[in-house]
């Protein structure tokens, strides 16, 4: 039995490739574009799901904000 879960992905530019990770699971992936990038990633997700169970993800999903840090010099 087939069935969708949506997870939370993330994509960032590193260099000559777009790396998505999924923020609910330890997963990324990679491309030349960021479409790519995100394709790879639900390929390789798919894969994850072959052999763990999936989160329990809230339907409010999760909550994405930036954080300043302070650094010295």
């Amino acid at each position: 039995m087939e069935r969708a879960v949506r997870l939370t992905a993330i994509v960032t530019h590193e260099g000559d490739w777009y790396v998505a990770r999924a923020l609910e699971v330890e997963v990324a992936s990679q491309g030349p574009s960021v479409e790519e990038s995100l394709a790879n990633l639900r390929e390789a997700l798919e894969l994850y799901f072959e052999d763990e169970p999936v989160p329990t993800v809230s339907v409010d999903g999760p909550i994405v904000a930036p954080v300043d840090v302070r650094l010295s010099a």
